[in-house]
């Protein structure tokens, strides 16, 4: 009894020190650029990936909520909890490469292992985000009967996810640049250890030093970390990211359920995600 109590014990505390690394990665402490001079996020992985499935299930049970309340298929709950982690690990597994491959043509020195690390943080962003929104998603499940709108709903929400999380890629990507060229930033709370003129601060300077906010994980840094070219290819890797994860929600759907269909693990292949959201969006407004 003693045993299992201790065990338990363990275990809750293993869970919030992972929460606790979420929650570093969140408020920007996990990208600060004096903790990125070899490039690597420094976090426990193990237990931001298990907070990761864990959010997932959530946001799964979230999405699915509507077929149970509105239609007694607590089958279609149970398979949108599943098919949420696996959506992402899908994902990931299909883009990643393109990622190395992209990162690796702009001269970038990142390790596999180290931007491995960097996409599993900006996934811990994204489900932290569409797990946070999951309640509101919930409530709405609850208060209408309108498939039309908890698809939209459901899409919007992860597409806000899912912007916020690329936005932090592409962040962290500038700051671990600027990190490992020894390039010091004019961001807020990112002030450089030597002071201009390399003299000592002086008293009010350093006061003020204190009194900055550091920055956030989305803030954008006042040196140019990427140029032209660099931005170009990211922002083409972030679209090819969004068309794989839409089209991977569309291939494992249903996640909401159709009234009018019986429940059914995967659907038949058909049309394509943006074509299907167009219908539902000009049935809901018509």
């Amino acid at each position: 009894m003693a045993g299992a109590f201790l065990l338990r014990g363990a275990a809750v505390k293993a869970f919030w020190a992972w929460l606790s690394e979420l929650d570093r990665i969140l408020r920007g402490e996990a990208t600060r650029l004096a903790d990125l001079r070899d490039g690597r996020l420094r976090f426990s992985l193990p237990g931001v990936l298990i907070v990761l499935l864990l959010l997932a299930m959530l946001a799964g049970a979230c999405t699915g909520f509507y077929a149970l309340i509105n239609h007694n298929r607590p089958l279609q709950t149970v398979a949108a909890v599943v098919k949420v982690p696996a959506l992402y690990l899908l994902t990931l597994l299909v883009t990643f490469p393109s990622l190395y491959v992209f990162n690796a043509l702009v001269g970038s020195r990142l390790t596999v292992a180290s931007l491995f690390r960097l996409f599993i943080a900006a996934l811990a962003v994204n489900m932290a985000v569409v797990a946070s929104l999951g309640p509101i998603v919930a409530f709405f499940a609850i208060n209408t009967t309108s498939y039309g709108f908890m698809v939209l709903l459901n899409v919007a929400a992860y597409a806000v996810s899912g912007l916020l999380s690329l936005i932090f890629l592409m962040q962290s990507l500038r700051r671990i640049n600027l990190a490992m060229r020894g390039i010091q930033s004019t961001a807020p709370g990112e002030t450089s250890a030597e002071p201009h003129g390399g003299g000592e601060a002086t008293q009010g300077e350093s006061n003020d030093a204190r009194m900055v906010e550091p920055p956030g994980p989305l803030d954008r840094l006042a040196v140019p970390a990427l140029g032209g070219p660099v931005r170009i290819v990211f922002i083409l890797w972030m679209i090819v990211f969004g068309l794989v994860g839409a089209q991977m929600s569309w291939v494992l759907r249903p996640f909401i359920g159709a009234p009018q269909s019986p429940f059914e693990w995967f659907r038949a292949r058909e049309s394509n995600f943006f074509e299907a959201v167009w219908r539902v969006a000009t049935s809901l407004f018509t």
